[in-house]
């Protein structure tokens, strides 16, 4: 398959998995392909899956003068486009974009795109898994699972269901979405945005194409959301935990209410499998595409009230000696963590602290003072959380997850709740925020239950 990429000098920067499929993607166009990562070829992960394709590679420095030289540079996610050769093929005349700016060119099938700062994988999969249960042949990928481009071509999709970072909505230039949902705004990548405003732009590309015929789903709870849209074309449906809505979907007691275009529908809150507000919430913005396209209620309901979460995000990992541990691995900024405290009700030993992203701590205070009995800080953010969070709790700081899995089993009362929510990335001391959940869960289920810890002659302690 050739066609506009054929015979082009391609430059696909970052060999991580966007990397590898956009890699395959241009290959199989005819293009001349070169793979650029700023990481010595040992330090990357899966590289020989690509040996059979016949692409040069530029590792463990970026080569200006070939970047200066290419037709187009495609950047992976998470690769900022400020980096010094990007800004000097810019200064060329060099195409830049994204990897779903190169996918969503070529899908002919309907998309829907998905983001906010918390929430955006647990809705794209519940929206994916809506239309699913309507019939429909759902593509669900982006920023979660599989790389955009692995939808291309297959043209049998009914819906592409797409989550978009700020990262990947920064390179976009055609995007053009069905729906665009956009879920929430908190502070999140400040250290890689210079203030919120720069970051709320960048959320804000995801209605930079919508016309009146498209939707914006939009949270009415959230007051960036509202003014962040404000002005755009595409007409909006609101969805509300806070208040009763004329038209949109709302919460009314226990009841999801659904009100459109003169018809009303209900569901029951309590049969969701989620527990939280906040994922009262996602279920409502999940819904609304579905609905609205005509899906009989039931079946959508269904899926998502059965949905019973995905890995690292609020996942309940086993209750031990009247302990729950819960893995939120996954919270990765302080409005996650403030979301995933306002759960619980037990006194929390919260387990936090990773790389720093540059938010303000000082958010945590209250929900720390009021949930939390134990604060237990790990990485390179500990010494500003602690100075930030201010003396609310008892603070106790770990040298590793081992130790503060071990602090937490020491410190947590029969009847707690241990929570891992970082509100931090993971990259000072993981590969990401997975690779951290699935280490937490591996060592909260290593521990042993008090009887066999006693007959070891093993005392529990820091």
């Amino acid at each position: 398959m050739a066609g506009r990429y054929e015979n082009k000098n391609v430059v696909v920067v970052g060999a991580g998995k966007s990397g590898r499929a956009l890699c395959r993607f241009f290959s199989s166009r005819a293009a001349h392909v070169t793979l650029s990562d700023r990481r010595a070829r040992e330090e990357i992960e899966d590289l020989e899956t690509l040996s059979h394709l016949p692409i040069r590679y530029d590792l463990g420095a970026h080569d200006i003068a070939l970047f200066r030289s290419a037709d187009l540079i495609v950047l992976s996610p998470g690769v900022p486009e400020t980096i010094a050769p990007v800004q000097a093929a810019r200064e060329q005349g060099v195409e830049i974009v994204g990897e779903i700016e190169i996918a969503v060119r070529e899908i002919t099938a309907p998309m829907i795109g998905i983001t906010g700062t918390n929430g955006k994988s647990t809705v794209t999969t519940l929206t994916g898994e809506t239309f699913r249960a309507a019939g429909r042949r759902t593509f669900t990928g982006g920023n979660i699972g599989a790389p955009l481009t692995d939808a291309v071509d297959d043209g049998s999709w009914d819906w592409v269901v797409i989550e978009l970072s700020s990262f990947q909505l920064e390179t976009m230039r055609s995007f053009r979405p069905r729906y665009s949902m956009l879920l929430n705004i908190s502070a999140d990548h400040l250290d890689r945005y210079p203030d919120m405003d720069a970051y709320i732009a960048a959320k804000k590309n995801i209605f930079t194409h919508q016309t009146e015929a498209d939707y914006m789903i939009l949270n009415a709870d959230d007051r960036r959301v509202v003014e962040t849209a404000a002005g755009c074309p595409a007409r909006a449906i609101l969805f509300s935990c806070q208040r009763e809505l004329d038209e949109g979907m709302s919460l009314r007691g226990d009841e999801i209410v659904w009100r459109w275009q003169g018809r009303e529908e209900n569901f029951p809150a309590s049969e969701l499998k989620l527990k939280g507000l906040h994922n009262v919430a996602n279920a409502m913005a999940a819904m609304i595409p579905a609905l609205v396209e005509g899906c009989a209620g039931g079946p959508v309901w269904r899926a998502v009230s059965s949905f019973t979460g995905l890995p690292h995000r609020m996942s309940l990992v086993r209750t031990l000696d009247g302990v729950s541990w819960y893995d939120d691995s996954k919270g990765t900024n302080i409005g996650s963590v403030v979301m995933s405290l306002a759960g619980f009700e037990a006194p929390v030993t919260l387990i936090a602290g990773g790389k720093d992203k540059g938010g303000d701590f000082g958010e945590l205070t209250a929900p720390v003072r009021d949930k939390v009995k134990n604060l237990i800080l790990i990485g390179e953010a500990a010494a500003r959380m602690e100075r930030e969070i201010g003396d609310v709790t008892h603070i106790v700081r770990a040298a590793s997850l081992e130790e503060a899995v071990a602090a937490a089993r020491a410190l947590t009362p029969a009847g707690g709740a241990v929570l891992l929510s970082p509100g931090c990335s993971s990259f000072d001391m993981f590969k990401n925020f997975a690779e951290r959940g699935e280490q937490f869960c591996r060592l909260v289920r290593q521990l042993e239950e008090p009887e066999k810890a006693v007959s070891n002659g093993n005392t529990p302690g820091l």
